[in-house]
């Protein structure tokens, strides 16, 4: 690699930013900003010294991570987000990846695979691990012509597609089986049915899918 991967760590826990900051530069990757929110990143911001990737907390106050990657990707889609989470939460995975996070990594991720991450967001665009696959990554962002992923949705039935769009939200399958007037079992046969037409294994893979082919909008 030619030059450093410039970062910017977007936190609002202090001793911790500190601490990641310090690991990053050991990593060898510049920590050229330093913010506790999304409001103070921005106001940092330097036009003439962008940074590559930004390390981005998802739960801070003033203006978090949701808000953050989706200015980000209206305003300067050219830098990318690493999502930062305590928790492996598919819903948070979801919005994320929705407002345009190209990963998500949890704070205790092993240093190795921290750099690794940095890495592949930088250098392929995108940054996939057990929560979130390359290949979702890549549906997310069209990088596929997956015509035989299109013939599949045109299979979906309408209560399918009803489903598929409130598998999207941050309701639970619970939830979701009460706003359809149906059995959490019935709502576990459409998720496994769906699981099964669509070759996909996971809520967050539904989600994308969703996204990719215009069942809901970013």
């Amino acid at each position: 690699m030619k030059e450093s991967i410039k970062i910017a760590l977007v936190d609002d826990h202090a001793l911790l930013r500190k601490g990641l900051a310090e690991l990053i530069k050991n990593i060898g990757f510049p920590v050229i900003i330093e913010a506790d929110n999304g409001k103070d990143f921005i106001a940092k911001l330097k036009p003439n010294i962008l940074p590559d990737v930004v390390l981005l907390d998802i739960n801070m106050p003033q203006m978090d991570g949701y808000e953050t990657a989706l200015w980000l990707k209206l305003n300067h889609a050219e830098i990318k987000v690493l999502a930062l989470s305590m928790y492996d939460d598919e819903n948070a995975i979801i919005r994320m990846l929705k407002n345009g996070a190209k990963g998500y990594i949890l704070k205790d991720t092993d240093v190795s695979l921290l750099k690794e991450a940095i890495e592949n967001v930088y250098q392929k665009g995108f940054h996939y691990s057990e929560m979130v696959t390359g290949r979702l990554i890549h549906s997310l962002n069209n990088l596929d012509n997956d015509y035989n992923s299109t013939a599949q949705l045109l299979k979906l039935n309408e209560r399918e597609i009803e489903f598929l769009k409130l598998a999207c939200t941050e309701m639970t399958y619970r939830e979701i089986a009460e706003k359809m007037y149906l059995s959490p079992r019935t709502i576990d046969g459409y998720r496994d049915a769906l699981f099964e037409k669509l070759t996909i294994k996971t809520r967050v893979g539904l989600a994308i899918y969703a996204i990719k082919h215009g069942v809901v909008h970013v």
